[in-house]
């Protein structure tokens, strides 16, 4: 086992409100304090500049998009060279009048942009109305290249898919990170709340081990009402936590607090563990034609 590199990474989990300004205020507090604690890496979640709109279908919230450069990455590009982090954020992209993107927007230490990821899977559930709001991303999965590493950036609904991950990480991704906003509707019971939880972390760390990687997954917390008062709301669960390259928890947030976390990461790690699980040696890649069939069975 080689030398261990460490990382030091920041988690800021927080809730939000229509006061994008308060929202913003409290990403950038997060970050700063981060940072003053030895941060080299923040990770923001999903949409974090304002709440999580996609409850409802309303053509007015497309109003709250914004051009990438544009006024968010005006700010928090200036927070990343003020305080020397690499940054991750999450924005709504205005691309273009009818195209709309879930967008992560990297940036360096000195407050340049290193890459942006348009988030591919778009969900449409019930609460989650996202296929209303957001364009499927067209840039494929290719990891985002700082000073900290090659960055796997995906977001929220992609962490479901194994495909994804496997994909940054057949690219060449050092780090997994996701980007999110999930939570219970009211009407579940505490039976499927547990159900949900546990898929959604087990899910993750799957991708953890599938992959040899570590991984940052980075959730809201908080109640948030349904401004079109069809439903009840989310309730979103926190729970923001890291994996390390055998799936295992590094750390974990509560459910309902906001928190920034502090957490550092043993880089070398992959390399160690791939030595020992050669899953990327064993992969028959001549049989998974399959794969690219919407099904198998007529």
């Amino acid at each position: 086992m080689g030398k261990a590199k460490i990382l030091k990474a920041g988690l800021v989990q927080q809730s939000c409100n229509e006061n994008r300004e308060e929202n913003i205020q409290k990403s950038i507090n997060g970050i700063k304090e981060l940072a003053a604690k030895g941060a080299e890496l923040v990770v923001l979640q999903e949409l974090h500049t304002g709440v999580y709109f996609c409850q409802a279908e309303d053509v007015d919230r497309f109003d709250m998009a914004e051009s990438i450069p544009g006024p968010s990455t005006e700010v928090f590009g200036q927070i990343a060279k003020e305080t020397g982090v690499v940054l991750v954020t999450s924005l709504f992209e205005k691309r273009a009048p009818g195209v709309y993107h879930n967008t992560a927007v990297v940036f360096e230490k000195d407050g340049n942009i290193a890459g942006k990821y348009r988030k591919m899977h778009i969900p449409d559930d019930p609460a989650y109305y996202e296929k209303f709001y957001f364009t499927p991303g067209d840039m494929g999965f290719k990891p985002i290249e700082t000073s900290v590493g090659k960055l796997g950036l995906l977001v929220c609904w992609d962490q479901w898919y194994p495909e994804a991950a496997r994909l940054m990480a057949l690219a060449g991704a050092d780090l997994l990170i996701y980007p999110t906003a999930i939570g219970w509707e009211s009407t579940d019971t505490d039976a499927e709340k547990k159900r949900q939880l546990d898929a959604w972390t087990i899910s993750q760390r799957g991708h953890s081990v599938a992959n040899g990687l570590p991984l940052i997954s980075v959730n809201r917390t908080g109640f948030e009402e349904d401004f079109s008062g069809v439903t009840k709301g989310i309730q979103f669960w926190g729970n923001s936590f890291v994996s390390g390259p055998q799936g295992e928890i590094v750390v974990e947030a509560p459910h309902n607090e906001e928190v920034n976390i502090l957490v550092e990461i043993d880089m070398k790690r992959s390399e160690d563990v791939r030595r020992i699980w050669p899953f990327f040696r064993d992969r028959r890649i001549e049989a998974y034609d399959g794969l690219l069939k919407r099904f198998l069975v007529d």
